[in-house]
């Protein structure tokens, strides 16, 4: 579990975080919603260590990140905005080992993460792939791989579909959909909801506070006038309270 108790980060004077509490529990699936400078990357950069607090804690498993970074880091998975922005080599297989390499592990451990963790985004078999021949939205599935290859308890998403085009996007949709189907917990950083209507939970940032939260469809009526789409609009639709996909999938 990731707890937030009271948190505060400030930039300058500004609280880009505001004293927000929340708890995200194993296995579940969060949407953290919000327009542009909310404070919603400013938040998850909280969990694993990446920014510290100015007054607050957090939490992950029982122990405070502050103590032990590198521990929390294991437990929270984290991909960036940009996917390219957490490469470090120039295959696929290479990048996606990276960090069991780092941990330590035998190379029959980290052959299967890697085999899993490409599987499980439906890039099997590309170990030799070169990651700046591939496409946008195989780039940001090889940064979730990357991500999975550590076996977090959860998975941080930092906007995982900007810059894609819209078939990638349902691609990358899909492989979430299945990962956590299969119990993978996430916490989606986004703006726009499109085809997420089944994750377990949306909890709205605006201001460095949270403004709303609750289940998809008892706050979708809320979203728009907190710079938010909301899970049922498709390109093109108004809200429908679902998307196409999910009224085939029932």
């Amino acid at each position: 579990m990731i707890e937030v108790r009271d948190l505060i980060h400030r930039y300058g004077e500004e609280r880009a975080v505001d004293g927000v509490s929340l708890e995200v529990a194993d296995g579940e699936c969060l949407l953290l919603a919000g327009a542009n400078g909310s404070g919603k990357t400013t938040l998850v950069r909280h969990f694993n260590g990446l920014l510290e607090p100015d007054e607050g804690s957090v939490l992950v498993d029982g122990r405070p990140v502050a103590e032990d970074a590198v521990r929390a880091r294991t437990r929270v998975g984290m991909t960036f905005q940009d996917p390219r922005d957490s490469f470090v080599s120039a295959t696929v297989g290479a990048d996606v080992a990276f960090g069991p390499e780092n941990l330590g592990l035998t190379r029959t451990e980290i052959d299967r993460r890697v085999r899993e963790s490409l599987s499980a985004v439906n890039l099997d078999g590309r170990e030799e792939a070169r990651i700046d021949a591939l496409s946008g939205g195989e780039q940001a599935r090889v940064a979730v791989a990357g991500a999975l290859a550590m076996e977090p308890d959860h998975l941080v998403l930092d906007e995982p579909f900007a810059g894609l085009d819209w078939p990638s996007r349902r691609s990358v949709v899909e492989r979430l959909r299945r990962l956590h189907a299969d119990g993978t917990g996430f916490v989606v950083v986004t703006h726009d909801l499109r085809d997420l209507g089944w994750a377990d939970r949306v909890v709205v940032m605006r201001d460095g506070r949270i403004a709303a939260t609750g289940a998809p469809p008892e706050i979708e009526e809320r979203l728009p006038d907190l710079g938010v789409r909301p899970p049922g609009w498709n390109e093109g639709e108004g809200s429908t309270g679902v998307g196409r996909e999910d009224a085939a999938a029932r």
